[in-house]
């Protein structure tokens, strides 16, 4: 397995040591931390930096460590149909198992996907790949500012729902028919 030295100063770097592996004990953390970059999609996202409030509970299992709990954060993106902004919250609930690493070595050798295991190193796990695991899949596919936005005007572009835009709309003519109009607009000769 690919070892990468955690940081334990990191906001989402947290320390097991006090579980001491003792199954059954435990401990919770209630702690605000910036939001890492990237946490989102195209259309929709948690901005870096902003806050994600983390509620959650530490807990020894006899494989490694168990957290659970939920996670809370702001959301800014823009409408996929008017392209005005969205503002809105993501609240997602978490359940992740971080193995010791011989449980991990355990778990690879008897033919587990190396991937789909998240190790404790040093007494120390990264929640960061958990929480996007969580909180990108929560965010709504296409957000909407509105559930009946009309959108953009196909032919010229302007915002539908905006009450100076009441009524808008454009005299299109199917070119099939053109010729036909054009001979109604012919001035009759007497």
């Amino acid at each position: 397995m690919e070892r990468h030295a955690l940081d334990p100063r990191a906001p989402f770097v947290l320390d097991t040591h006090e579980l001491d592996r003792r199954p059954g004990t435990m401990r919770t953390i209630s702690e605000t931390v910036p939001a890492p970059e990237d946490l989102g999609t195209a259309v929709i996202g948690v901005p870096a930096g902003s806050d994600l409030e983390l509620d959650l509970r530490l807990e020894a299992v006899m494989e490694g460590i168990l957290v659970s709990g939920s996670v809370r954060g702001g959301t800014v993106g823009e409408c996929v149909r008017c392209l005005e902004e969205v503002v809105g919250t993501v609240d997602v609930q978490i359940q992740e198992l971080f193995v010791y690493a011989e449980r991990a070595q355990a778990a690879v050798d008897d033919g587990d996907d190396e991937e789909d295991l998240r190790e404790i190193e040093a007494d120390l796990i990264d929640l960061e790949p958990a929480v996007r695991d969580a909180v990108v899949p929560a965010l709504p596919f296409r957000p909407l500012c509105s559930p009946d936005c009309p959108g953009l005007c196909p032919e010229c572009g302007v915002r539908l729902a905006d009450p100076a835009n009441a009524g808008h709309q454009h005299e299109v003519t199917d070119p099939r028919w053109a010729a036909l109009a054009d001979m109604f607009d012919e001035p009759k000769e007497s």
